[in-house]
């Protein structure tokens, strides 16, 4: 890995990027930064991507101009953020991200523990160079310069993409216990591109697992939902497992992974089916996805139970075991409280959709409940993994075209009424 001051740089001819895959946004930022005289970098992900030859979901940039600065130059802006603060620039077809250049911060301006190297403030300003070392992967540390057309690399980035390597910036267990999160997207990384992770990375992963209990509820459940939507959460949930991070995280996951052992082999697919689906851009909604991660318990538990009676469980009992299920995991991982709500209604309402025959009228009964659209989502995903109930589906999907349905969505807040006060008329002094 490079730790020179002086960067490598492929000049335009020595690197595959061109505008025209560049996203026109980004570009109006990029080219309003360099008139006004600061210096604009598009970086991270969409670097790394395009010079992989992919297309990149996100432009972002970083930029020597404080926040306060972009503000002034871009009206159409917005600083948002506090232990990172970034500025969003808003376009009619999207949002660019701009990031003033950061450097490692002192341990003395944390709010962590004596001895913990977790970052709780990320807002010191500093120098490109600063900006490249304070990264998590080498390949997410490139920077392009629409001013040269040209790649710039302080960190060993581009050896890194060629050799098809997830390599953390520095000491892997310091910026693994700096933020714990690092190590699921190390994973989620590997498994989307198919790269391999560096010896000492995976060993500081298998040391430093339980660290990851110390990360915010939020941002695991926000990295969770990426994940499924990334078309590659079977690779990426495998390193993970293999590492023993899995388990810790979700072991939600580790049960579909294991599910041959468990007598229920018709869940191995789950996940490989997601992808299939993400990949095909079928919309699912995020209860869909948290109800996939949950069902083969809820299937499991439910036919344990079956087997126990000797009879088809009860509506009221099912509901009762998916709370039982599901419980755990919503505790666990800060999950909005109707995503968790819808998620429970898709699994009860999947059950129910290819439980017995429906007549006409009993189908667009239910297919006007809000849980309908996630539980056909739900109901998708396990065709896709078992080959099975095809037919049903396709029935099912006749009804959504036919029937407007509606998904459960999170309440609005009501605006407190501003108190309204009478005008005094004044008095006519005679």
């Amino acid at each position: 890995m490079t730790d020179s001051n002086e960067p490598r740089v492929l000049d335009r001819s020595e690197h595959p990027i061109s505008r025209k895959n560049i996203n026109s946004n980004a570009l109006k930022v990029l080219y309003r930064l360099d008139r006004a005289g600061f210096k604009g970098y598009m970086v991270g992900g969409s670097v790394r991507d395009l010079m992989l030859g992919r297309r990149p979901k996100d432009f972002d940039v970083a930029t020597d101009a404080r926040p306060n600065q972009v503000r002034r130059l871009f009206r159409n802006s917005r600083i948002i953020g506090r232990r990172f603060r970034l500025v969003h620039v808003f376009f009619h077809d999207g949002i660019v991200e701009l990031a003033t250049f950061r450097r490692d911060p002192d341990p003395k301006e944390q709010a962590s523990a004596p001895g913990e190297l977790l970052i709780t403030s990320d807002n010191v300003f500093g120098t490109p160079r600063e900006d490249a070392f304070r990264r998590d992967f080498t390949v997410n540390a490139l920077f392009y310069d629409i001013g040269q057309f040209s790649v710039i690399d302080y960190v060993g980035g581009i050896e890194d993409l060629a050799a098809g390597v997830i390599r953390t910036i520095g000491d892997p267990e310091v910026r693994f216990r700096e933020d714990p999160v690092r190590m699921m997207r190390a994973c989620e990384m590997a498994g989307r591109l198919s790269f391999t992770i560096d010896r000492q990375s995976q060993a500081a992963i298998g040391k430093l697992a339980r660290e990851i209990e110390k990360a915010a509820p939020a941002r695991i459940t926000e990295e969770i939902i990426q994940l499924l939507r990334c078309g590659a959460a079977g690779p990426a949930m495998q390193w993970m497992h293999d590492l023993g991070l899995l388990a810790i995280v979700l072991p939600e996951a580790s049960l579909i992974l294991a599910a041959r052992r468990h007598g229920a082999a018709e869940f191995e697919r789950l996940i490989p089916a997601i992808d299939t689906l993400v990949r095909r851009r079928v919309e699912l909604s995020d209860p869909t996805l948290l109800a996939a991660l949950l069902l083969p318990g809820v299937l499991m538990r439910r036919r344990q139970v079956e087997e126990e009676t000797g009879r088809r469980i009860q509506r009221w009992r099912l509901r009762e075991l998916t709370e039982q299920v599901t419980a755990p995991f919503f505790a666990r991982h800060t999950v909005a409280r109707f995503k968790a709500e819808a998620a429970g209604l898709a699994l009860e309402t999947f059950n129910s959709l290819g439980e017995r025959r429906w007549n006409v009228n009993e189908r667009i009964q239910l297919a006007r409940r809000t849980s309908f659209l996630d539980a056909l989502g739900l109901f998708e995903i396990m065709v896709e993994a078992t080959g099975e109930g095809k037919s049903e589906f396709q029935a099912w999907q006749r009804v959504a075209r036919e029937v407007p349905s509606r998904r459960a969505q999170p309440p609005r807040r009501s605006r407190p009424r501003r108190p309204r006060y009478r005008r005094r008329r004044g008095r006519s002094v005679e």
